[in-house]
């Protein structure tokens, strides 16, 4: 009983001691709410050792026995051991925190992404199968008999059939380059021949429209990649620029080396970008003011950006005399490269 009757002073002696020290602990984390979280988990492990020892200080009348004595190396050793754990700690969560709330950042963005790239994909994907079964009931129907018409109408099946398969390939290539499953068998490769092979292919889109096109006499480089996959990067970005320069306007194309880099440059005519789209001008179904992405969904543009990046170069956009210039570096082929 004496023992009961002893711990009933001590007891809200102590507490009425420890509890102005705990009540300033909670005070200091508010005002500390804003800083790191590894001051936060300082504090928070400091407060109950110097409440704890404050009690025992007072309840002991502040009378330094060896019990005493020992009760203060107990908690500075305990303060000693745990606040270097929290200051880790800490930084391990406040590292995890940000980390998770980047994650959280990139997967709110690519969800968005996939929403406007689906909207996009779906607006454009109706225009030509529309097209293609208006047609096809035409010819079924028997309203178009004429052999002319039926060529016509059959060609115009087959272009928008072309235009549908393209935009699926370009999903399937997105998709790879998204998955980290594109696989690029390396080489050395003439910049020169993807150039010339490109130029070839899209010549007749742009004689359409009125564009010239000229390659800049140049010191073509030998880089290090993939044929199939350089061959898009090139036919891409012509592509975008002989959709927006307009007719009587040239597309120019030039080339060399730099240090350790072959370097690649399309020039178009297109008026030049709004400064705020060029930032964004690579990223997944944005089209801008200026619908500059290229092909139909708004994905040239990101599968060139992909592809060059898969190759450890780099693409970059900015406005340069009458229009806009696309700059692709891409490592130099080395004696010793190999197959990979």
């Amino acid at each position: 009983m004496n023992v009961l009757t002893e711990l009933s002073h001590v007891v809200p002696y102590a507490i009425a001691l420890s509890l102005p020290v705990a009540l300033l602990g909670a005070a200091l984390l508010y005002l500390l709410r804003r800083r790191s979280l590894t001051t936060a988990l300082t504090v928070l492990v400091l407060v109950p050792l110097v409440a704890t020892l404050t009690g025992v200080l007072g309840v002991t009348g502040f009378m330094f026995g060896p019990q005493m004595t020992m009760v203060v190396v107990v908690c500075t050793a305990v303060a000693v051991v745990t606040v270097p754990l929290a200051v880790v700690l800490g930084c391990s969560i406040a590292r995890r925190s940000v980390w998770e709330r980047e994650a959280r950042a990139r997967e709110r963005a690519a969800e968005a992404s996939r929403r406007e790239l689906v909207a996009w994909i779906s607006h454009d994907l109706r225009t030509p199968l529309a097209g293609i079964r208006a047609m096809a009931e035409a010819l079924s129907d028997g309203v178009v008999t004429e052999p002319d018409e039926v060529c016509e109408y059959a060609g115009r099946i087959h272009n928008d059939a072309r235009r549908l398969s393209g935009m699926v390939d370009d999903l399937f290539e997105l998709s790879r380059i998204n998955a980290g499953a594109l696989q690029l068998s390396m080489s050395a490769v003439p910049l020169a021949d993807v150039v010339s092979e490109a130029v070839a292919a899209e010549n007749p889109v742009a004689q359409r429209g009125g564009v010239r096109l000229r390659t800049e006499p140049s010191d073509w480089p030998v880089v290090s990649g993939s044929d199939p996959e350089l061959a898009r990067v090139v036919r891409n970005l012509l592509s975008n620029a002989i959709r927006h320069t307009p007719a009587e306007g040239a597309v120019v194309l030039a080339a060399g080396s730099d240090g350790a880099q072959g370097w690649l440059r399309v020039d178009d005519a297109c008026g030049g970008i709004p400064p705020d789209d060029l930032a964004r001008v690579f990223d997944v179904a944005f089209r801008g003011s200026a619908s500059r992405t290229g092909s139909g969904a708004g994905i040239g543009l990101a599968i060139a950006q992909g592809l060059v990046h898969a190759h450890n170069g780099s693409i970059t956009a900015r406005n340069h005399g009458p229009g806009c210039r696309f700059e692709v570096r891409i490592p130099l082929a080395t004696p010793d490269h190999v197959r990979t």
